[in-house]
């Protein structure tokens, strides 16, 4: 009896086998003599960093693709792409093609048109100015032209870049070597143009909008409950820094007072560090060293990435490709441990530099009506404000949306 059950069991498996078997010898039958047409765009050649999707690659085929899968673009060279879609026999089929991703991005170079030294300054003229790449971390930044910083003289010569794909950019300017100058006293005082925070008040406040500064150690010892009755409604506080690329954090001098004033005055509060982070790696461990500073005290606004190191930018080794991919890992970080992200940086950058973060931005642009067009969430419009409460005359007002 069991003999007979066990040879009834074999001829089972064999029978489930050839007919799976089968089954997949007909698929591949099918897919073998499916009607393909599969029409791609002319130009396979696909920008680095680009954000397109498989469909965007596709003129026509007949029928419907499986998945529009995004493409992936952030490295060079060629790269195999395979998909599946369902024709108009209702076979599924897989199609390959392959692309090649290039840069024929310039890189960015920003200096005025002439530049001024004193003789016998030692400087390494070629890292004077602001010289990046979307894509290479490291471009080529020389000056072409004879010079002398010895001697006194005007000198025309050219600011050059070049990146690993042979992409060049350059700007002609003029270098004076002048004479050192002698030292001069004078008595005469130049009167600093404020900002009064009523009037921002005036202009900027609505049901819709709050007005706050941000404040550091440079604001001295602040009265909170002026500031309150000012109409100060919220403030972004620096926690502290980095002594340089790779040094060690430290506390800004006045964060504790500060977070315990607006604390205890009821003023919501945000937090910066200005930050010297030079890859993903840093940016995490800096964010993680920022939390820990906080943890204890009330934070209802965002932890923000502060990083405005353009007129040292080639001393860290970034693409800005990789300065982006570097404040998403900073922001992740904090909202990993429950507090929202934010990008703080300028017009000029965040519209030439930095790629779109998908995170809150803290817009700088220091003007009375700013005509950037991107997204923002706050607007940092002057850094010269009187703010009653703050002996300092230089405060950064902000405008919350």
């Amino acid at each position: 009896m069991k003999k007979k059950v066990l040879l009834v069991v074999v001829i089972l498996v064999v029978l489930i086998l050839v007919i799976f078997g089968g089954v997949k010898i007909y698929k591949k039958w099918q897919i073998d003599h499916a009607v393909i047409k599969v029409q791609l765009v002319d130009n396979l050649d696909i920008e680095v960093y680009s954000n397109i999707k498989l469909s965007d690659l596709i003129k026509s085929l007949n029928g419907t693709l499986e998945k529009n899968s995004k493409i992936k673009t952030t490295k060079l060279g060629k790269q195999e792409i395979t998909f599946n879609y369902t024709n108009d026999d209702n076979i599924k089929v897989p199609y390959t093609f392959y692309i090649n991703v290039v840069d024929t991005t310039k890189p960015i170079i920003s200096m005025y048109n002439s530049y001024s030294l004193n003789v016998g300054d030692e400087v390494d003229l070629a890292k004077e100015f602001f010289c990046g790449d979307n894509y290479d971390d490291n471009p080529k930044c020389v000056i072409e032209g004879d010079y002398d910083t010895s001697v006194v003289g005007s000198y025309p010569v050219t600011f050059k870049a070049e990146d690993n794909s042979g992409n060049t950019i350059s700007h002609d300017f003029i270098l004076y070597v002048k004479e050192k100058p002698k030292n001069t006293s004078s008595n005469e005082e130049s009167i600093p143009v404020t900002t009064a925070f009523s009037d921002i008040v005036q202009k900027h406040k609505t049901n819709k909008t709050k007005i706050g500064i941000d404040v550091s150690h440079w604001q001295g010892d602040i009265d909170y409950s002026k500031v309150k009755k000012a109409g100060v409604e919220f403030a972004f506080i620096r926690v502290g820094s980095q002594k340089g690329i790779k040094g060690e954090y430290y506390v800004d001098n006045k964060f504790v007072r500060n977070i315990k004033g607006f604390n205890k005055a009821k003023i919501p509060v945000g937090i910066y560090f200005y930050s010297y982070a030079d890859s993903k790696k840093t940016a995490i461990k800096e964010a993680k060293w920022i939390i820990k500073q906080i943890k204890k005290y009330d934070i209802e606004l965002p932890i923000v990435f502060d990083w405005e190191n353009w007129g040292m930018y080639q001393e860290f080794n970034l693409s800005f490709y990789h300065l982006t991919e570097m404040a998403n890992a900073f922001i992740k970080t904090v909202e990993d441990a429950g507090y929202e992200g934010m990008l703080y940086s300028s017009k000029n950058y965040l519209e030439n530099i930095w790629y779109e973060t998908n995170h809150p931005v803290w817009l700088a642009h220091y003007t009375n009506q700013t005509n950037y067009e991107g997204n923002y969430k706050f607007w940092q419009l002057c850094s010269n404000g009187v703010v009653d409460g703050i002996d300092d005359n230089m405060v950064d007002i902000d405008i919350m949306y």
